[in-house]
């Protein structure tokens, strides 16, 4: 397999010098962010890319002779939010990404299905976590019918630019299990939307990420290795859908997710949380995610995602870094 980096653990620091960073772990690629809920942190000619050749082969000559090449680009974002000052941008931030890509000799780009609210006059999203009422079930059947209009047209724009768009199975997404990939692909007739398959948002669904693999098959086009550590103390008690965030207050350090939405602090008491490789699954694990991966793909990028917030940015990235080499070699 081809593992890399997914930047935005190292957008403090240049392109150059998160290349290198890349490079010393043993390390071959650099998952780029694009836009949506991050910055394009490490393409700041983007604009100039999309109509010169020359800054196209200036940005594309700072990977030249480091052994560490491009490996895809990271839009995730919500392009279906209600609220049109964030849906529009981040759905502007995939279809740039898309020509960037074409225009890099890149051919993935990850996102996320997003999420609508429920209904046509709605500003703030809805999570339908299980339609057991009627209710819920009418605010799925008009989310799907945004979802399918949106995505039908972003796969036929894929198609035309030689891309291939690969979603995040993330919760708070529309798009977040098998099932859902299944009624996308059947809904839109996508030939250029498949999936970016990020274990560790699965392991807390209690998803098995390798059965997933192997149940979507060539609908995997992009994977993440992160980790995720379910602590047994908290989630017996409330379970891995526990509420208890807080908000941060405008003067504390936070990141603006559009608009005015912001993410918030992770519960004390967590039922889980994102650990480096190995920290929640061993390197036995790894190697049989990996072997599934090289079932549908031999050259699919596997970049590392680094969010173990106990690990500072390059101790995560070693940490990780030691489990996947051990785990591709162990293939």
């Amino acid at each position: 397999m081809k593992l890399g980096v997914y930047n935005a653990i190292l957008h403090d620091r240049s392109l150059p010098e998160a290349i290198e960073v890349i490079k010393n772990l043993g390390l071959s690629g650099i998952e780029l962010n694009s836009g949506g809920f991050l910055p394009a942190h490490h393409i700041p000619t983007f604009d100039d890319i999309l109509v010169s050749d020359t800054a196209r082969d200036d940005f594309l000559e700072l990977f030249e002779g480091t052994g560490v090449s491009i490996a895809g680009l990271n839009a995730n974002g919500n392009p279906l939010h209600p609220n049109r000052a964030i849906g529009d941008a981040h759905a502007a931030d995939v279809r740039r990404s898309i020509q960037l890509a074409n225009r890099l000799g890149q051919d993935r780009v990850v996102t996320m299905s997003g999420l609508p609210g429920g209904e046509a006059s709605a500003s703030v999203t809805n999570w339908v976590v299980n339609a057991w009422n009627s209710a819920a079930l009418d605010v799925l059947d008009y989310q799907w019918d945004v979802a399918t209009k949106f995505w039908r047209e972003m796969d036929g724009f894929a198609a035309e630019h030689g891309v291939k768009v690969a979603l995040e199975l993330h919760p708070q997404n529309l798009v977040f299990n098998s099932a859902d990939v299944h009624k996308l692909i059947e809904l839109t007739g996508a030939t250029h939307v498949g999936v970016e398959l990020d274990a560790s948002h699965l392991f807390w669904q209690q998803m098995d990420p390798v059965a997933v693999v192997r149940h979507l098959g060539e609908l995997v086009f992009h994977a993440a290795a992160k980790d995720v550590r379910v602590n047994p103390e908290w989630a017996s008690i409330n379970g891995v859908l526990d509420n208890s965030f807080r908000r941060l207050a405008p003067e504390e350090p936070r990141t603006n997710l559009g608009g005015d939405e912001w993410a918030n602090e992770w519960p004390k008491n967590s039922a889980w949380d994102f650990v480096a490789l190995g920290r929640g699954h061993d390197t036995a694990f790894w190697t049989e995610f990996l072997r599934a991966l090289h079932e549908v793909d031999p050259e699919m990028w596997v970049n590392i995602e680094h969010e173990d917030v106990s690990l500072g940015r390059i101790e995560g990235l070693e940490v990780a870094a030691q489990v996947l080499r051990a785990a591709n070699a162990a293939l």
